[in-house]
């Protein structure tokens, strides 16, 4: 798969089959739309396009009402290569490309800078300024820039749209597992270890805090997780508290903090990356270390239960 970051200097693409989207998640929904502009292209001898932008137009458009993304630029891109796209372009999401016109953004944008054979685009696609441009203006000026439309099902839309809103409101509520179901893959975040206070290490479960390398990542619920890991190239079974720790701090931060099975290297200032597999259950206060201790010893036996066939 290969990628351009804006638009300056786009090849000449053989065929192209576009479609258009930010495609946050990458879930099943999105998968099922990619799957189709795969196979359009393949039928012809085409490339399959598709055409994403960064930041979230959301970001620009609704500044007051922060949007938390269920994946960065990097992993929609990992995700999107499992599709088998051929070629994905970042669109720099700006307020001159927020005001381009619905008809300039066909003619000066689709058109000059793709070419396109085929746009595979939902009925609901709203695009230009003030999302004056829909589906039916994009099929007016079929004749004169000869390509054409193709609708996807208002099944594949809805199921992209509720999937989307499901997915956030699984997470908030913790439900990671069904999440994953939805996903297609766990749910994670990414981060860099950073020093503690090294509590955990005085009652025999060492912690690893993370700091997020991307803060507008949705976090899910607070509680704890049944986790696998990925640092050091390598994978780690684990659990993590994700939290205020209220036996043992008192300030009102939401901690992240990882405990890796089997493991002993010092990760410090390494990046992190935490599938989030299974919910264990809520945060809760203990009267003493002693009782957080055996807390913890019960958690990593469901863990590991949770992960035994990972």
């Amino acid at each position: 798969m290969k990628v351009f970051y804006g638009i300056d200097r786009l090849p000449s693409f053989e065929k192209p089959v576009l479609t258009i989207g930010t495609f946050d998640g990458v879930h099943q929904g999105h998968q099922s739309i990619l799957q189709s502009v795969v196979n359009e292209a393949k039928a012809i001898k085409g490339t399959s396009v598709l055409i994403t932008f960064e930041p979230h137009p959301r970001k620009l458009i609704f500044p007051n009402e922060p949007l938390k993304l269920l994946c960065t630029l990097e992993e929609r891109l990992a995700l999107v290569a499992h599709a088998q796209i051929d070629v994905v372009v970042v669109v720099p999401f700006t307020k001159a490309f927020a005001a381009l016109s619905a008809e300039k953004y066909i003619s000066n944008f689709l058109v000059a800078q793709f070419r396109p054979f085929l746009i595979i685009i939902g009925y609901d696609h709203r695009f230009g300024h003030d999302r004056t441009g829909d589906i039916t203006m994009l099929r007016s000026y079929v004749h004169q820039f000869q390509y054409e439309v193709k609708e996807i099902s208002a099944q594949l839309i809805s199921a992209a749209a509720v999937s989307s809103t499901k997915v956030r409101n699984l997470l908030a509520e913790g439900n990671v597992a069904s999440a994953y179901q939805m996903l297609g893959s766990a749910y994670s975040i990414s981060g860099k270890v950073i020093r503690g206070a090294q509590r955990g290490r005085s009652i025999g479960f060492p912690t690893a805090n993370i700091a997020l390398l991307d803060t507008d990542k949705l976090v899910p619920k607070i509680g704890v997780y049944a986790v696998r890991v990925f640092v050091k190239d390598h994978w780690y079974k684990g659990m993590l508290n994700l939290g205020y720790n209220p036996t043992v701090v008192t300030d009102n931060e939401v901690k992240i903090e990882v405990h890796l099975f089997d493991f002993d290297q010092d990760i410090y200032d390494h990046e992190i990356r935490v599938c989030f597999i299974s919910r264990l259950r809520n945060e809760q206060k203990f009267d003493s270390l002693e009782a957080l201790k055996g807390q913890l010893q019960q958690d990593k036996v469901a863990a590991m239960a949770a992960l035994s066939n990972l």
